[in-house]
């Protein structure tokens, strides 16, 4: 079940062959986290891409004055990175944490890049990841600067339908950049207009 969730996770950008999965599949180390382990924390250089089986992991950073920021959701069947890390081989900037007990999929930098020269099509897959994760980044800057939080919360059901009941409402909030306060009474603002 789970090499079959990541297969058909790349299907979706690219065809391999039965050899290629198998090569593949042999850089994969399964990695399990429970609730509130982190699989990165902020200053450690990121050496995976981690692709989530079950469960789901929090993106985030923490500012000056210890209010979180949460970047970015990975629920089952979805990528994760410090990109910024991963890529600069620098330390990190995001903390990864598990919000529930969570299993996934590590791929390792060094072993990524192994597969680039063995099977030149996961340049291709990993382009359109990097790419998808840049306009994404993009958006949600633009939406934070142009956007009422009611439309950033409708955003975020979209892109997170799976998550909206999941999560507890301050996680959500700091997602949309909201005190939990503020997203309690505007919920119920929203409710009441329907």
């Amino acid at each position: 079940m789970p090499l079959n969730l990541i297969l058909n996770n790349l299907e979706k950008h690219i065809h391999l062959t039965r050899e290629e999965q198998e090569i593949f599949t042999a850089y994969l180390q399964p990695k399990k986290i429970k609730r509130k382990q982190f699989l990165l924390t902020y200053g450690e250089v990121c050496k995976y891409s981690a692709f989530v089986i079950t469960g789901c992991l929090r993106g985030y950073t923490v500012d000056k004055s210890g209010i979180e920021h949460v970047l970015s959701f990975a629920p089952a069947d979805w990528w994760i990175a410090d990109m910024y890390s991963l890529i600069s081989q620098k330390p990190g900037i995001q903390n990864i944490e598990a919000l529930e007990d969570t299993e996934v999929l590590l791929l390792s930098k060094a072993n990524q890049e192994k597969l680039y020269t063995q099977i030149p099509k996961f340049e291709h897959f990993f382009r359109i990841l990097t790419e998808n994760s840049l306009v994404a980044s993009q958006q949600r800057l633009i939406d934070s600067l142009s956007l009422t939080a009611e439309e950033r919360y409708n955003n975020f059901c979209k892109r997170y339908p799976t998550l909206i009941d999941h999560l507890p409402q301050k996680q959500i909030a700091s997602y949309i950049g909201v005190t939990p306060e503020f997203f309690s009474r505007m919920k119920a603002e929203m409710v009441r207009k329907r």
